[in-house]
């Protein structure tokens, strides 16, 4: 009886190593499935004259301090006021603020004035020398002081500004 029972732990371990083999083959041999990626927003217009809310504009925040983590911080905090959350990371820009500043070309953009009116400190606007693929650019320095708590999450905007409107995928 002893015999016939490793005969039987063998058998069924050489069973299992040759499904495993065989089933391992055709997994690491099979192709890839082409995944069709789904749109994660759908672009829109917000007209001259209308508000534009935080939830359709994208930020992106850098950090030109010596506190790590800052840049990250500040993210966590404008994404709770309905903003986009865009890149985080060490700032390479040749602008190192006090406490905040904007890269833009353009300070009157109804985005930049809405991202602006989040902090708790005056902003700095200087000339965007960041590479970005798309939204506002902010710059945090050592004073940085955080947001106001009090905030302003819409403001009308004086020109149609195109979005991308958030996609929520069916589950």
């Amino acid at each position: 009886m002893r015999r016939f029972t490793r005969a039987l732990t063998l058998v069924v371990a050489i069973a299992v190593f040759i499904t495993g083999s065989v089933v391992g083959f055709q997994l690491l041999t099979q192709g890839t499935d082409d995944v069709v990626q789904a749109e994660t927003c759908t672009a829109s217009v917000v007209t001259a004259g209308s508000e534009l809310n935080s939830n359709v504009v994208t930020v992106n925040v850098f950090n030109a301090s010596t506190r790590s983590g800052l840049a990250n911080r500040a993210l966590i905090d404008l994404q709770a006021n309905g903003f986009l959350g865009g890149q985080i990371g060490n700032s390479t820009s040749a602008t190192k603020p006090r406490r905040v500043a904007i890269l833009t070309d353009d300070p009157a953009d109804p985005r930049v004035q809405l991202v602006a009116a989040q902090f708790r400190d005056e902003v700095e606007f200087a000339a965007a020398d960041l590479q970005v693929d798309d939204g506002i650019v902010v710059v945090v320095g050592d004073d940085y002081r955080g947001l106001k708590k009090e905030v302003v999450t819409t403001i009308t905007t004086d020109r149609d500004i195109p979005v991308c409107v958030p996609v929520i995928p069916d589950a």
